[in-house]
């Protein structure tokens, strides 16, 4: 068994340059930089893409364990690393859609801001309407973009129906508040 050093971006877990100089019962070296560990869906078909060639892999340096997919205890160690990856991973997505289910229950919005305002909504239909209106100069005074603008309010002031949802949100809001 041949061990030569190829090169190998974890990140993107290429390995081209391998093809040419690797062959079966040959094994590539890998240095596995710190944190690099959790592209485990990747790693796993790289790791089987190469192991189907009769090519082995090992990482020679990084945290934990030095990983040998040339031998069964290095297969096992691989296959434990990765199920825990991917078990973390999918703990932190787990967690994250709690949180913000919590929050919608909460009444809050975990999304952007709207540009559109109502109180803007009505200053633009008010200034569309007038044709010397410039569409650059009120997209600058109300801090939108031309393509909000239109999304809103129609060429001529009238409401478009992204406007008309606008204008109804806050008649719902105002009349909750009463």
């Amino acid at each position: 068994m041949t061990f030569a050093p190829f090169p190998l971006k974890i990140q993107r877990f290429q390995h081209k340059d391998m093809d040419a100089t690797q062959g079966p019962g040959d094994a590539g070296k890998v240095v596995v930089p710190a944190g690099e560990g959790t592209q485990g869906r990747a790693l796993v078909n790289t790791v089987h893409d190469l192991t189907s060639r009769s090519i082995g892999f090992k990482v020679l340096t990084g945290q934990g364990a030095s990983v040998d997919t040339t031998t069964p205890n290095g297969k096992l160690v691989f296959t434990i690393f990765v199920g825990l990856a991917e078990f973390g991973r999918e703990l932190i997505v787990e967690r994250t859609l709690a949180g913000m289910e919590a929050a919608r229950a909460r009444g809050r919005c975990n999304c952007r801001p709207p540009k559109m305002s109502a109180a803007k909504l009505r200053l633009a239909m008010a200034a569309m309407g007038q044709p010397e209106t410039f569409i650059g100069d009120l997209c600058a005074d109300l801090g939108i973009t031309r393509q909000t603008l239109y999304r809103h309010v129609g060429p001529k002031g009238g409401l478009r129906p992204d406007g008309q949802k606008l204008l109804a949100a806050g008649k719902q809001m105002t009349s909750q508040a009463a």
